[in-house]
């Protein structure tokens, strides 16, 4: 599956799944574009991946986002690939005074970030005939408490992924969408957990899946890339979902209490 001299834009590179992700482009030839808040985790991950940009932004901001696809072509000329991968979650509960609040920060980096990213991107992935993969959670099909507005801005992401998709398809652009179940990040202590209450609700999570464990990033990252390339040309529309068998087990396990 080589990306030889493909520019691939990763968004959340800067620890967890997006890290995995730029990685492994990187090792298959691709130039990669690292893309995150945290300019000291990006320099981490940027001796990884051979001479990457590394862009640090918030890509809920327009004006962030802008810059993102402006330096990606100032720099490397053209895009070829947008993984979509930067996520927040946190506690959201429809009852409490802060809900709304929760509910507009999540859905602006899960969701809306991704439509505008989506906006900017796709007439140079036209050009390439690239493709879009964004990075969802079984969330989005199945509900888990306390996490309301998580659940919501996944179920939209993969919606989202679908109506593009449709739209796009004419134009030879793919879009698809993964949906992981639990994965080894550091998401939960990002959304301000205790490393202490993060490795508890690792464990418990473990108790969520039919088999047992819990997924390493770079399991996801091998995903995105077989999705990505010209190996899965026949696949557009598509919620492919690696959660260790999560959404066959049931129970009503809260993944995360914060």
């Amino acid at each position: 599956m080589s990306f030889q001299d493909k520019v691939v834009i990763v968004t959340g590179a800067s620890s967890g799944i997006g890290a995995a992700i730029a990685i492994r482009f990187a090792e298959e030839g691709a130039k990669v574009v690292l893309v995150g808040r945290n300019q000291e985790k990006l320099n981490n991950v940027s001796k990884k991946c051979g001479n990457p940009l590394i862009i640090a932004a918030d890509v809920s901001k327009d004006e962030d986002a802008k810059r993102v696809i402006e330096e990606t072509l100032r720099y490397f000329g053209q895009i070829d690939v947008l993984v979509n991968n930067a996520g927040i979650t946190g506690s959201s509960k429809i009852l409490e005074d802060g809900a709304i609040q929760a509910y507009d920060r999540i859905m602006s980096i899960n969701l809306r970030a991704v439509v505008v990213l989506t906006h900017l991107a796709v007439p140079h992935l036209v050009k390439s005939k690239g493709n879009i993969v964004n990075i969802s959670s079984v969330a989005a099909l199945k509900v888990f408490s306390g996490i309301f507005a998580y659940c919501t801005s996944k179920a939209g992401l993969d919606h989202f992924t679908r109506a593009v998709a449709l739209e796009l398809a004419p134009l030879g652009v793919r879009v698809n969408v993964i949906n992981p179940g639990p994965v080894k990040t550091d998401i939960i202590e990002n959304a301000g957990a205790p490393k202490e209450i993060a490795e508890a609700s690792f464990n418990a999570m473990t108790n969520m899946t039919a088999l047992s464990r819990i997924s390493d990033p770079v399991e996801v990252a091998d995903l995105v890339l077989f999705i990505a390339s010209d190996k899965s040309k026949a696949i557009t529309g598509s919620s492919i979902v690696t959660d260790n068998g999560t959404m066959i087990k049931s129970s009503d396990i809260t993944p995360l209490e914060l």
